[in-house]
């Protein structure tokens, strides 16, 4: 049954008064409508864009627990163990969450999948778990150990090396209770199975990740036709997450204004855009989870030449990044190269400011920050099916500061952005 605005309005107003239902109810409704007209029309403008998403098939998810289950034998993993978080959305496709009640999943080096749950949550655990996986769930009640449950399954499907992983979200009073039952087990770091899996993307996932990346380049394009001087950063805020609304996708982006985009992640004080301002803009959406993450600055009106100077400057560093972004190179050499090219022109050496104060991109996927990182130090080769930001950052604290963020992946010839890079101060859409 669908929902019907106008009669929902009407009878809020018909009882209102009679029945105590309060005015903020008929004036949300209003209120929804007004700010829809308030919008810029750009933003009026737009038109859902998630027709033809795919979203992961089961066969893949069934391959990625195949993956993870190679990977455990060459660790010498008898299992790892899983609480209902990101990975546990990865190869099962279910989320479940984190509270003081241990849920969460098994995945055995041999063998089906095996749940576990409190007693009491059981049927609406058998109402998320996809049955193709596995459709085994222990239970354990209230005054009842779920670690024991969690050793028994592992024994029950059969120990060949005594190591168990514990996923990096796993919380340590359940690796705790887990490690002082299992006597003669090593508990241990399960990040090799699943960032083994979740750090090489698939067709598929790339596929989502642009889709997500498509729609916050249009929500942001939308919302930028209102920028203006007198106006507060939280309104422009608001634009973008309107934008994305109207795009069908749940989604934002900070604002940062003037000297405040000097800061990296911004400040909490509040913000009003001036004429000749730079003004950074970092956000995002998802799409069946896979995430995007993109920043735009541009200066509001016309922009001085020490503005322009840094923003060109930025921008010959992410392409320095993105050059170096070649297949079986380490990681490093991506922070080297943006690095270099900043501090060639004078800034400062190693993260001090003025300069670049952090890494030069982080791993991107189910989550908006993900393995692996651009770093210094971090020798992993790069392979076919990473995800990356590229996003060197040029601080300059008092002043202003200037970030171009666009994420890559690596395909078989080489590397790709998912959006098109900015052109110039002026021109942040390519």
């Amino acid at each position: 049954m669908s929902f019907n605005r106008r009669k929902f309005i009407s009878l809020t107003a018909l009882t209102a008064g009679t029945l105590g239902v309060s005015n903020r109810i008929f004036g949300a409704g209003l209120n929804e409508a007004e700010n829809e007209a308030n919008l810029p029309r750009a933003i009026r403008d737009l038109q859902p864009m998630v027709a033809g998403i795919v979203p992961i098939t089961v066969e893949e998810r069934k391959q990625r627990i195949a993956k993870a289950q190679e990977l455990m034998a060459r660790e010498k993993m008898d299992a790892i163990f899983l609480e209902g978080t990101v990975s546990c959305f990865y190869y099962t496709g279910m989320r479940w969450g984190q509270s003081e009640r241990t849920f969460g999943v098994v995945i055995p080096a041999k063998g089906s999948l095996t749940y576990v749950c409190p007693k009491f949550e059981e049927d609406r655990a058998k109402e998320l778990i996809l049955p193709v996986f596995g459709d085994e769930i222990r239970c354990w009640e209230e005054h009842e150990s779920p670690y024991e449950v969690i050793l028994g399954i592992i024994k029950d499907k059969g120990v060949v090396h005594s190591r168990i992983g514990m996923e990096e979200r796993v919380r340590f009073f359940i690796a705790n209770g887990v490690k002082k039952l299992a006597t003669g087990f090593d508990i241990v770091d399960a990040t090799p199975i699943t960032a083994g899996c979740r750090m090489i993307k698939t067709k598929a996932e790339i596929a989502l990740m642009q889709k997500a990346s498509d729609a916050t380049i249009d929500a942001y394009k939308a919302a930028f036709t209102s920028i203006h001087a007198g106006m507060s950063q939280t309104e422009l805020s608001n634009n973008i997450t309107a934008a994305f609304k109207k795009l069908g996708f749940s989604g934002g982006a900070s604002v940062q204004v003037g000297k405040y985009s000097a800061l990296p992640h911004g400040s909490i004080t509040p913000q009003t855009i001036r004429e000749g301002d730079v003004v950074m803009v970092d956000g995002g959406t998802s799409c069946e989870g896979y995430a995007s993450d993109i920043t735009r600055t541009i200066v509001v009106g016309k922009a001085n030449q020490r503005q322009i100077d840094v923003w060109n400057l930025e921008k010959k560093a992410q392409d320095a990044a993105f050059a170096a972004m070649q297949i079986g190179a380490p990681c490093e050499q991506v922070d080297a190269a943006a690095r270099a090219v900043i501090e060639n022109a004078g800034f400062g050496k190693n993260y001090r400011l003025p300069g670049l104060p952090h890494r030069t991109g982080h791993g991107i996927g189910l989550e908006g920050h993900e393995w692996t990182n651009f770093v210094k130090g971090n020798k992993t080769p790069i392979t076919v099916g990473m995800c990356f930001s590229n996003e060197p950052n040029i601080s300059i604290p008092g002043e202003f500061g200037i970030r171009l963020e666009d994420c890559v992946y690596i395909a078989e010839d080489g590397a790709h952005f998912f959006s098109k890079q900015s052109i110039a101060i002026d021109q942040p859409f390519g």
